[in-house]
């Protein structure tokens, strides 16, 4: 699976991105807005840290305005994938876009119906927003789960991006079902490499080595 670090903190992606750990950046109009920063200046210097794709998002609401944006945002680097939200006029973009080559990431999806038209009109990214549907009482997991087995049935070659994750068992789960790309906050990503059981391991051997008197350097 792949990781997309959810973020418009320069320095965060930056840290991350020297572990050689993450494929890509997600944004959207409220990181960008909590990072205080011009969106193009943002999103440039995104595209200078991570080769992979980097997920900037329309604010159109109608597909000929969001295919305008889409230009000016396609004129910053190759790896921009274009984020539309899941509506009508977000599908007749994407469709517009990906036809003529582009990354498209299609946002805001939060049924498999949706899911299916996004794929139909050749999205390169389906974001099912896990976290979201937990907090209205449903299933976020069950989602990616019914987005899997459509695509899989169709051989839909539209990667399942699994958002809106709020911690590791997300994260897990969503491993487990076969999304193709979680993105999720840089704090999270942090999380799984931590386990107690690690950390209490790593204290008794550094306690044992210490009794040797021994030095490697």
């Amino acid at each position: 699976m792949k990781f997309f670090v959810d973020s418009a903190d320069l320095e965060e992606i930056g840290e991350l991105a020297d572990t050689g750990l993450i494929d890509g950046v997600t944004t959207n109009p409220s990181l960008i807005a909590k990072s205080g920063r011009d969106f193009i200046d943002v999103i440039k210097e995104i595209c200078t840290i991570i080769d992979g794709p980097v997920s900037a998002e329309v604010t159109a609401l109608e597909a000929g305005d969001m295919l305008k944006e889409a230009e000016k945002l396609l004129g910053i680097s190759k790896n921009v994938t274009i984020k539309v939200p899941l509506t009508w006029d977000g599908l007749k973009a994407c469709k517009t876009l990906t036809d003529n080559g582009s990354m498209v990431n299609v946002t805001l999806c939060f049924n498999a119906n949706q899911a299916l038209l996004a794929a139909k009109a050749g999205a390169t990214f389906i974001s099912p927003f896990i976290g979201r549907l937990d907090d209205m009482g449903l299933d976020g997991m069950e989602l990616i789960e019914e987005i899997r087995t459509i695509y899989d049935n169709y051989d839909f070659e539209t990667q399942i991006l699994a958002a809106s994750i709020r911690n590791i068992n997300h994260v897990k789960t969503c491993a487990l079902i076969g999304a193709d790309v979680a993105t999720v906050p840089g704090s999270v990503i942090k999380q799984l490499a931590k386990h107690p059981l690690t950390d209490k391991g790593l204290e008794g051997f550094l306690k044992d080595w210490k009794t040797t008197g021994q030095s490697i350097l």
